[in-house]
């Protein structure tokens, strides 16, 4: 399971009336990535969770995931994928 996020939201919460969102660095890691290695790991990993418009848009552009699943708490993205 990989739990990828776009670096600027590490350590956030998003909040929308009645569902907070943490973006906790227990969660998503500490590690800095660059998008090379963000996009290896996404077409590597069978279950993603993703938080930002960024790596979001890298993943629907590299044929991961649908525009459809994608949900969002204050214009910020969030989605999750399970590949078969």
């Amino acid at each position: 399971m990989l739990n990828i996020c776009d670096d600027y939201l590490l350590d956030k919460k998003i909040n929308d009336k009645n569902l907070t969102l943490h973006i906790s660095k227990s969660c998503f890691g500490n590690n800095y990535i660059d998008q090379n290695t963000a996009s290896c790991l996404l077409q590597q990993s069978s279950i993603i969770n993703m938080v930002g418009n960024n790596i979001i848009s890298l993943a629907i552009h590299s044929g991961i995931g649908s525009k459809n699943g994608i949900k969002e708490i204050n214009n910020i993205q969030f989605l999750i994928v399970f590949k078969i």
